[in-house]
């Protein structure tokens, strides 16, 4: 997806990663895993913006395209970072809450899995 000023967001499944790119530079990404039992669920751990591109809706671009990318593939997003959770709250037309199980799902994966993150 290419949005704001030329600003590209894309995954690298296989890296756990949806990036903001511009001119070949990463801006910002959200780190993440793909939940499998008890649910299919992508997961977002942690959300970066380089410093020196804070403040410019790099965050919440990502965000969206995360819930955005769930949809497409008729997944859901079982939100651990915090950043993540709070944007979730404010646009819940985009952002459908996740099941509790879901979440405890992932809470137990990350919790097995900290090398991860």
């Amino acid at each position: 997806m290419t949005g704001m000023d030329g600003v590209e967001i894309r995954d690298d499944r296989d890296a756990g990663r949806l990036e903001a790119v511009a001119g070949g530079e990463v801006l910002g990404r959200i780190k993440y895993f793909v939940l499998d039992d008890p649910a299919h669920a992508l997961v977002p751990v942690h959300t970066v913006v380089e410093p020196a591109h804070e403040g410019k809706g790099i965050a919440g671009s990502l965000a969206r395209e995360l819930y955005a990318l769930a949809a497409r593939e008729g997944t859901v997003v079982a939100p651990l970072c915090p950043y993540v959770v709070r944007w979730a709250a404010r646009h819940p037309e985009e952002a459908p809450p996740a099941d509790p199980d879901v979440l405890r799902a992932a809470k137990r994966w990350l919790a097995e899995h900290p090398e991860r993150f």
